[in-house]
């Protein structure tokens, strides 16, 4: 199963991934790693541009292949590459759901974006007017969306395990 984690910067994406993937015992891939990678190689810089999502739907599928369950976290911010994660499962013959993580709190979403820390070195983090600012198209179909404002990553994640554990069933 490949699971699909987007959602603009410090909403909790990487929390929940790193939770829900060690809970379902499955590969974390994050584009931010995949990214800061190849500005480190020397074969791209910042904004890397689709390279490090095209690395990451290979990577992907190849762990989905081997029967693997795959937690992949991006921004997300396009419908094209939503759809490339979603062909990915659909290539590797797996189910997929999409997840939306969401901060709906203006105020707890601003005070995530410039109080967190990196945690990948030299990557650069946004600050608030980047992230308001920031391309980020409308989902335009069914997928789940997990609010973290107002809740604990733990009370998140329950959201996260029940959506995925529902929609794995009807995929």
């Amino acid at each position: 199963m490949l699971v699909a984690l987007g959602g603009l910067p410090a909403t909790g994406k990487t929390t929940l991934a790193r939770l829900l993937a060690a809970r379902i015992g499955a590969v974390h891939l994050r584009v931010d790693t995949i990214e800061q990678a190849l500005v480190r190689s020397g074969l791209a810089r910042h904004h890397v541009g689709a390279a490090g999502y095209v690395v990451g739907y290979a990577l992907a599928e190849e762990h989905l292949r081997q029967g693997l369950l795959v937690v992949a976290e991006s921004v997300n911010p396009l419908a094209v590459t939503r759809d490339a994660w979603r062909d990915t499962a659909v290539r590797a013959g797996v189910p997929w759901v999409e997840a939306e993580v969401i901060c709906s709190d203006p105020v707890e979403h601003r005070r995530r974006v410039t109080s967190r820390s990196v945690d990948i070195p030299d990557l650069p983090l946004p600050d608030w007017e980047q992230v308001v600012g920031r391309e980020y198209e409308s989902w335009d179909r069914d997928h789940l969306v997990v609010e973290t404002a107002g809740r604990t990553p733990e009370e998140s994640l329950h959201v996260l395990l029940r959506g995925v554990s529902t929609r794995r069933d009807t995929t």
